[in-house]
Formats: structure tokens, sequence, C-alpha cells
């Protein structure tokens, strides 16, 4: 037994003394690997250089996987932020970036800030921010800035909390978002203590923006422009005035005066070239093209040092830098060839592409789309002065691509991952992908509720969140782009033509640009290149038409003023141009959007009966949609038709819905639907409930919203905003808002208004009627129970739409007065032409049976006869 014990006690002790060598070796292993970082980091930093970074890559490659303990993660972070700071300064910025991302999440992940002074604000979240903003990532620029400024508020650190506004500010300038930079100055007014060097870029940025909102002479811009400058910042504002002033000689000597005043070893290559880009662009300006071509050259070579000299750059030799844009836009302009021109702003689209292709907010991507919108508009008007001279099939082609490019293109790309996850449902990349999606949004919702006072946020985090949510979802798409590539689409007139045979249609595409508005009439036979002058008259004749339906005394006041301008705008849009197709497909833009096409008059008229009046809605049946692509994309239509009514009435509100009870009875009795009414009607219940059923019908009241509240829906309880409907997974064949301005919100440029409307189409609903102005409750009422009629005889939401409106028009028992077209045209049906299900067909056949026995009959009595005569 004895024995025994001392064996098992040398074991014992053996295997304690092999626990500690083994504890001792991983310990000295950890210290090891800490300090090996550490030395490799600071030698690159010694001595950086493209061969001294590939070697730093390499030593990473070998101990990144080995990294465990919270020692090496911070020496990791310095690692990551060190070569990243390396990449931002050789213009390496997408890498860059992708290195300080992940900085950044280890350091939150492991909670490094608990253990060490490492400031990861300085090292870290500045360059980040300030590097989204120069790629155009506005919305993960904006979480970034805001996520340090929150840092530096909890820990009293006034000079992280200042460069945070004075970084927000910058990216404001970016966007011309210039009242919005003068209001957060302003909130550094009482903070004392700023450094000097803050302070005057503080008074730069608000003197900048107050020239831009053309108030340089307020008495809050302390700058004597009079005199002559004695610093960088003073002639960089004098520059910026002259050009506001369009004083461009001025402008050109301040400019100098300013670069004067930079040490040249202190300008990034980036610097020089935005320097000579902003030379050239003065240069053009002053007609100088010769010396705006030069200083462009200088800029693209410093940017490209081995390109040869005017040569037009391979796009393989691009990267993602804003500065390549503004120089090939402008090498574009000075081109007197005009495919050589369109050479150069294929580039700038390009590099575009490059730039937001990890964009992961629709906000960021709706605001660069719109950047492209002039520069699409300068490419239409070299295609079109082209097709003047030759005309052809091709130049049409390519001007009607320009035109869709930068049209619902986010709309676009949320129906392309939509219809890729119906192809995949069970792929674990495009489930997370929407899911996180959906959070983004349902973050964004809180984060503009709480930014407008609606709702007080229970977390102080919602910027943090929505810039790791951006994060996530962005290395998540780069591994679905690699498993699911897409092709580059382009859009041919065969296949629209294809379509619309089978629609019976013809088509009508619209590009509302800065100067002209570009017209693309498509039929089997024909196709129509228009180009109209957007002047003050043209301008005033679309927007007079509209507010005509601001309310119903408008046109009933005035009946031959309506007739007039119906008329006329018929004439100046070239819609007489379209045949008398049985159908016409239109996809409108800029204010056409708000424009009720089947209100129009095919021809002047002196009536002054509704009833009698040339509506294009009598003459053709009318639909739209917001993209070429979109009208092309094959739909699924369920099989059921379950539909779900949501009628909250608000009968102890000042806005009772009244007639929608009516509304609700006769949908009830058409659908044998589910109708939630009064107290039912919650939002909750909505969410819970939308994704069961192929038609959803809301009878309630909504906004447009304006410049500061987004567009919302009310139910009985509480309303839905905009971003909340984004964070919704639906998949209805039809969604019918009997609403007020369902189909009005903030008009952005390309994607059209940020409407209750498009929130539908965002969640799943490609097919959508919704109203475009306030709509009468007892008219809406009448409308929506003579479509759900037609509907369910026809089982096509298309036609049921125009038919409810013929049938409204004709109906004897509705007065006059109330058949004006504000009553019956607010409603707008967006998606495809389904083709009405014949109900009678069965007594067709029956008929056609009777008649081929009867004319059978008449043949044989016939030859009967004929036998008798002969016999």
């Amino acid at each position: 037994m004895k024995v025994f014990w001392n064996m098992t006690k040398d074991i014992h002790l053996k295997f304690c003394l092999l626990a500690i060598l083994v504890f001792v070796q991983n310990s000295l292993f950890s210290q090891n690997l800490e300090e090996t970082i550490y030395s490799k980091t600071e030698t690159f930093i010694a001595n950086k250089n493209p061969k001294s970074y590939d070697v730093l890559i390499k030593q990473e490659s070998a101990f990144k996987d080995d990294i465990s303990s919270k020692d090496e993660q911070l020496a990791y972070v310095f690692l990551l932020c060190n070569k990243a700071y390396y990449l931002m300064e050789n213009n390496q910025l997408p890498e860059a970036i992708s290195n300080y991302e992940n900085a950044q999440k280890r350091y939150n992940a492991h909670k490094l800030s608990n253990m060490s002074d490492f400031d990861i604000t300085e090292y870290c979240l500045k360059p980040l921010g300030n590097l989204y903003t120069k790629t155009n990532n506005y919305t993960n620029a904006e979480n970034t800035i805001k996520y340090y400024i929150n840092l530096a508020d909890k820990s009293n650190n006034t000079s992280h909390y200042i460069s945070g506004i004075i970084n927000l500010a910058v990216l404001y300038q970016t966007r011309g978002m210039h009242e919005s930079v003068l209001d957060l100055i302003k909130q550094t007014e009482k903070i004392s203590s700023i450094p000097k060097r803050q302070k005057e870029k503080l008074h730069t940025l608000k003197t900048s923006s107050l020239i831009a909102l053309n108030r340089s002479n307020s008495t809050n811009s302390n700058v004597d422009y009079s005199k002559s400058g004695t610093t960088y910042n003073e002639h960089q504002l004098q520059y910026e005035l002259a050009l506001n002033q369009g004083d461009y000689e001025a402008a050109l000597k301040y400019h100098n005066l300013a670069i004067s005043f930079q040490k040249k070893d202190s300008f990034t290559a980036r610097e020089i070239a935005k320097t000579h880009l902003e030379k050239a662009q003065l240069h053009y300006l002053l007609t100088d093209y010769k010396k705006a071509n030069q200083n462009l050259e200088i800029s693209l070579q410093t940017l490209l040092p081995n390109l040869e000299p005017y040569a037009i750059p391979e796009r393989t030799s691009l990267y993602a830098e804003n500065t390549f844009i503004d120089i090939f836009d402008l090498l574009a302009r000075l081109q007197s060839n005009p495919e050589k021109a369109l050479q150069y702003y294929s580039l700038s689209f390009y590099v575009s592409n490059l730039l937001t292709i990890s964009v992961t907010s629709q906000e960021s991507k709706i605001a660069n789309q719109s950047a492209n919108r002039k520069r699409s508009e300068y490419c239409l008007d070299l295609l079109f002065e082209m097709y003047q001279k030759t005309g052809g099939l091709d130049i049409f082609e390519r001007a009607l691509n320009y035109s869709e490019n930068q049209k619902a293109s986010v709309l676009k790309a949320v129906f392309e991952k939509k219809t890729l996850l119906d192809q995949h449902p069970k792929d674990s990349f495009l489930i997370k992908e929407q899911q996180l999606l959906m959070q983004q949004e349902r973050l964004t919702d809180v984060l503009i509720k709480t930014q407008l006072g609606y709702e007080i946020s229970k977390n102080d985090s919602l910027n943090k969140q929505l810039l790791d949510i951006s994060i996530q979802l962005k290395t998540l798409q780069n591994k679905i782009a690699l498993k699911y590539p897409q092709a580059e689409t382009h859009i041919s007139i065969s296949k629209i033509r294809s379509q619309l045979l089978t629609d019976q249609a013809e088509m009508v595409v619209y590009y509302y640009g800065q100067r002209s508005l570009y017209q693309f009439i498509i039929s089997q036979e024909n196709t129509i290149f228009n180009k109209i002058a957007i002047n003050e008259k043209f301008k005033n004749s679309v927007t007079d038409f509209i507010h005509l339906f601001d309310n119903p005394a408008a046109i009933n006041n005035n009946i031959k003023a309506f007739t007039s301008q119906a008329f006329s705008l018929y004439q100046q849009l070239h819609v007489g141009e379209i045949s008398s197709a049985k159908n016409v497909l239109i996809i409108p833009d800029g204010l056409l959007n708000f424009l009720p096409f089947e209100a129009l008059l095919t021809k002047a008229t002196e009536s002054n009966n509704f009833s009698n009046m040339p509506f294009v809605v009598i003459q053709q049946a009318v639909v739209y949609n917001s993209n070429i692509e979109l009208y092309l994309d094959p739909q699924k239509t369920s099989k059921t038709k379950k539909l779900l009514g949501i009628f909250p009435v608000f009968e102890s509100s000042n806005q009772p819905l009244t007639y929608s009870i009516k509304e609700a009875e006769s949908i009830k009795s058409a659908t044998g639907g589910t109708i939630l009414m009064h107290n039912s009607a919650t939002k909750q219940s909505f969410i819970e409930t939308a994704s069961n059923y192929t038609i959803l019908h809301l009878s309630t009241h909504a906004t447009g919203g304006d410049f500061t509240n987004p567009a919302s829906l009310a139910f009985s309880d509480e309303p839905m905003m905009l971003n909340e409907l984004y964070s919704m997974s639906i998949n209805p064949d039809l969604v019918v808002l009997s609403a007020c301005e369902t189909g009005i919100g903030k008009l952005q440029k390309g994607e059209g208004a940020l409407s209750i409307a498009r929130g539908f189409q965002y969640a799943g609903a490609k097919n959508v009627l919704y109203s475009l102005w306030q709509i009468n409750d007892a008219s809406t009422a009448q409308l929506m129970t003579l479509f759900y009629k037609s509907f369910q005889k026809t089982e096509s939401a298309f036609t049921a739409n125009r038919q409810s409106k013929l049938n409204y028009l004709q109906d004897p028992e509705i007065s006059a007065v109330k058949k004006s077209p504000y009553y019956w045209s607010a409603f707008v049906y967006y998606g495809k032409l389904d083709a009405p299900k014949d109900t009678n067909l069965t007594l067709y056949y029956v008929l056609g049976f009777l008649t081929l026995i009867f004319i059978v009959f008449l043949i044989l009595r016939k030859r009967i006869i004929n036998e008798r005569k002969s016999s």
C-alpha cells in the first residue's frame, strides 16, 4: 500500500511539474508573441515602404491565428492601426478602412479599454470616420464620428469632442448640409478652453458654410475680405467667396496664395491631385481649356504615376478615390469627340461604383446615386446630339441605359437580394444578410425617432450598433458576391418589346434632369427620343397642374383653367406621340412622380361635364413602374387570394374615417378577407400577421413627411414610421393603400419619393395601388368598392384600377361635382400588367359549340334541299 502511495505521489508530482512547465511556456509564448507583434510593427514604422509592408504582411499571417490573450489583441490592434495609416497615406483607402474596422472590432469585442489607455479614438476612429467621408460612405462616417463624440463626452475629453464636431461639420459640408454645420458649431460656443487650432478650424468651417449659403456678409463672419489674407485659412476662405460670387480670376489668385502657405513636403499625393484639380476647374470656368487640361493631367499623373501622358487609363489601374471622378468628369467636358467624352464618363461611373460597392445603408446609396445623376444627364446630352445626327437603335438603347442605371437602383437592388434568397432559401449567408438589413432599418428607425424627440432611447450606442452591423454586412456581402457573382445588367430594346407584346402595351420613360427632360417612347413599330427643356415655364406647368389637386375647389371653381392646363401638359410631355395601344406603361422621374397622367386631356375641350371629358384614362389603361428592370423582372403570383384589411376608423378623433366602415363591409363581402377594425387595427397586429396574406388593404391616415420628418402610416394605437416599414419582410401580390399621400414623400433624385408606397415596395411588395394627395373619404370608399368588384371578376389589379375609375365617372348616382379628377385620379397603380381573367370563358365555349352545330345544321339542310331539287 505504501509503495502504491509513493508511486501515485511521484506521478502526481510529475504531473504538477509538467503542468507548471506548460503554463510557464505558454506564458512566455504569450509574452513573446505580444513583444513580437510590437517589435515587428515598430520595425515597419521606422522604415515604411512597400517592401517593409510586404514583410509585415507575411509576418502577420504567421502569427495572427495564434493571438488569444488581451495583451496580444491590444498589440495586434496597434499593428492594424499602423497598417491602416500606411495604406491611407498610399491611397489604398478600401484596404485602410478594412484594417481600421478590424482594429475597432477587436478593441470593442475584447473590452481592451478596461486594461489599457490606448487612444482608440485618436488612432482608429478619427481616421476611420474621415476615410468613410472620403469614400462617400456618409452613413458610416456619421455613425463613427457620433460614436466617438459620445465617448469623448462621457470621458470629458474636450479635444476629442471638438475634433468630432469638426469632422462631422466637414462631412456635412461635403454633403452640402450647411445649416447643419452652423448648428453643430453653435453647440461649441459655450465650451471653454478649446485649443487655438481647433477654434480656428471651427471658425473657418462656419465662415465657409456662411459663404455657401450666401450669408458671408453676416455679422457672424469676422473675416475682412477686402484685405489680403495672412494665413492659409484666410486665403482659402477668400478663394471660396470669390468662387461663390463668380469672380474666377480672384478665386484663382487666392487659391494660389493659399497653396503658397502650405509646406510642400506636407502634401500627400491625394492633396496634390486635389490642388491641381481645383486649379483645372477654375481655368475651365475662365475658358482657358489648355491650362485646365494641363492641370488635370498633373492631377491624374499624381494619382497614377505609371500612366502614359494624356492616355485614357485602363479600369484595372483605378481604385476607390473620389478625386478620380471629378478629374474624369472635367476631362469629359473638355472633349470635342463625344465618344471619347463618354469613355471618361464611363470611368467616373466605374470609380463611383468602386466607392459604393461596400456601402450598406440605403441612405448612403441614395446620396451617391443622386451625385451620379448630373453625370448621367451629360451623357444623355451627348447621345441625344448623336441621335439627332445619325439616328440608330444602338444610340437610343445606350441613352436608355444611362437613363435607367441611376433610377430606383436602391429599390432594384433590394428586389435582387430578395429574389436571390427566394432561389436559395437555405443559404446561411443570404439569411443572415436579410436579418442584418432588417436590424439596420429597425435601429435607424429608433435613431430617427430619438433625434426627433418621439421617444427616448434606452441605448446610447445606436451609432456604434449601426456601424457594427454595416461592417458585418460588408464582410457578408463580399462572400455573397463571390458565391453568386452578378453580371452587369444591360437593358435591350428587343427584351422590352417582347414583354410589351405580351402586355399589349407601349412604354414611356422619362428622365428628369437639371436642364432637360428626356423622353423615350418604345412600341413594336417605333422608338422616339425626345428632349424637353426644363425652363421656368415648363416647371410651372408641371407644378401648377399638380397643385390643382391640393383641394377639391381648385378644379371645380375654375374648370376652364383645368381643361386648358390638362391638355397643354399632355402636349408638352408628348403623350400624344404614344399610339393608340391598349395599355401604356409610364416610368416617371422627378416631379413627374407626383403627376396623375390619367387625368390629362387628349384634346382641347369646352365641356364643363367631367363625364364627357377626353381623359387619358378613357383612351388607354395606364400603369406605372419605378424602373424598366423592375417591369421586366418576372413575378410569381400566389394561387390563393387572402386579404388582410386594416381599418382603424379613428371614430373618437378629430379626423374620423366614417366612410371606411362601408368600405370595409364591401371589401369583406367581395373577398371574404380578414378585417381588423377600430382598436384591433394596431401596428403590432399588422406586423405580426401581414406576411400571412397575399393582399394587404390599409384604409387609414398617412403623411408624406417633410425634410425633417419621414413619411408615416397611422394605426389605431401608434404610427409606423418609414424605416420601420423598411425593416419588414413581406411578399404580397398586391398592396392597396387607401390613405392620404401614400405616394408622397421626400423626393430623392433617381430614387423617387421616399413614401409609404416605396416603403412597402422595399419590404417586398411589387404591386402597389396608392394615392398622390389627400383623398376624400367618401369617394375613396366608392372607388374601393368598385375596384374590388372588378378585381373579383378579373383578378387583375391593373384592369380593376382603370375600370373602377371609368365606372365612377359613368355612375349616375355620383354628382357632377364629385366627378372631378380630384376625387378619382389620386390612385396610381405601380406593378405588372396582369391580364384579366375571362370569367365568361365557359359561356363562350358553349356559345361557340352551339354556333358550330348550327352552321353544320345549315350546311346539311342546304345539301338535303339541293339533293331533293336535283332528284
